[in-house]
């Protein structure tokens, strides 16, 4: 995994891997897979962020936290499903032995990627997370929960998580979830030339895109490389929704643990009933 393990290069801190399990149905039956962004803490290693704001980085880690709360919602009511759950812990710091913009770090997929800016960090852990996944569990549905991008709060505020992905029913079903559960979601675009625009001179291709244009799409599509085909996937990019300064709907201000009642709602009406 030497995407995910090079944003700890910086800290002291070691990366932790969590695999949650919840086998409420069959065996036979394949697991939804949820996986989560952890970053404990991001500074933007040595593409170091400005220091107004800094400190809401602790709240990087709420795609792992969805991920935690879940697993609780779907214990205490006894859901009837098999789920796994993955996240990638890591504390993205500068230091000397921190990653810099022009390493190429090779994926767990075999694929390499350039860095261009280490505080494009967050997809650089989703990419191993994911291509484990799908290698470990073989799932037929696989959702990635991530606060990725600071262009999806510009495009979408804090009322809307943005979601994209390979298979449009999922995501018109996690919309319809969201919308049940005043979790609001807006599908935002993926396509080839979105693309072409992470490819790299000098290794498969880059972490962030030519320019400061569709920066959540780009995200997107830089972790629809490590999908498989074969695999239903979409991602939900909660930058804007997952910690918030006034209540807004359902949501009280801060942390809001955004997915949680969406995911608990998307699995009882679409999973459940399945095998």
């Amino acid at each position: 995994m030497g995407s995910f393990l090079s944003v700890t290069n910086g800290s002291a801190q070691p990366p932790r891997f969590i695999v949650l399990r919840y086998d409420g149905a069959a065996k036979d039956q394949a697991p939804v897979v949820l996986v989560g962004k952890g970053i404990t803490f991001d500074t933007g290693g040595i593409s170091i962020k400005p220091a107004g704001g800094m400190e809401e980085m602790k709240y990087d880690m709420s795609g792992a936290g969805t991920v935690a709360g879940l697993f609780y919602a779907l214990a205490k009511r006894k859901a009837k499903v098999n789920v796994v759950g993955l996240m990638g812990l890591v504390e993205n710091m500068p230091d000397g032995n921190a990653i810099r913009p022009g390493d190429i770090l090779t994926s767990m997929s075999g694929q390499t990627i350039e860095v261009l800016n280490t505080d494009a960090e967050g997809r650089l852990v989703l990419a191993d997370v994911l291509w484990y996944a799908q290698e470990r569990f073989k799932p037929k549905h696989m959702i990635n929960l991530a606060t990725l991008t600071g262009a999806v709060l510009v495009a979408l505020g804090h009322e809307y998580t943005g979601v994209m992905g390979n298979d449009k029913d999922l995501i018109q079903k996690i919309i319809a979830a969201g919308a049940a559960t005043s979790e609001l979601c807006w599908e935002l675009p993926l396509c080839d030339t979105f693309d072409e625009q992470i490819n790299s001179r000098f290794a498969d291709m880059q972490n962030i895109g030519t320019d400061r244009t569709a920066g959540s799409s780009m995200g997107g599509i830089f972790l629809q490389r490590f999908v498989k085909k074969e695999t239903k996937w979409v991602h939900m990019d909660i930058a804007g929704t997952a910690n918030i300064k006034k209540p807004i709907g359902v949501h009280t201000d801060n942390a809001t643990g955004v997915g949680v009642r969406l995911l608990d709602r998307l699995i009882a009406e679409q999973f459940e009933s399945i095998g």
